[in-house]
């Protein structure tokens, strides 16, 4: 599971969203915290994942790219529909998988430095 380098966090967590995603990144238990996703499936935009799934075994972490935490799902969704106008607002268009997946592989780019 990668995450968006500047993810968005829900105003009540936002000081501790680092925290948070090293959390996760570690597998320790954070009950009412949700994960905001690109979508499994093209058809839609964002996915909104409890961080409990995310510790199982059996999860598929492949491939997802999170971009926004929040605490409670229904913060979680409101906090998925300000990046997906947040997006619209900047490109004029709701492909927000395309916008964040380039602006991940410009991200990693920067930081890989050849010697």
């Amino acid at each position: 599971m990668d995450w968006y380098k500047e993810f968005y966090a829900g105003e009540g967590i936002a000081a501790k969203k680092n925290w948070i995603k090293w959390k996760i990144l570690h597998h320790a238990g954070l009950p009412g915290i949700y994960v905001v996703t690109l979508s499994s499936n093209p058809q839609n935009l964002l996915d909104i994942i409890p961080s409990w799934e995310l510790m199982q075994g059996y999860y598929p972490k492949s491939g997802l790219l999170a971009v926004g935490v929040d605490k409670g799902y229904e913060n979680a969704m409101e906090l998925a529909g300000m990046i997906v106008m947040d997006v619209y607002q900047k490109t004029g268009i709701f492909q927000v998988r395309e916008y964040f997946l380039e602006k991940h592989r410009e991200n990693t780019r920067r930081r890989h430095r050849w010697k």
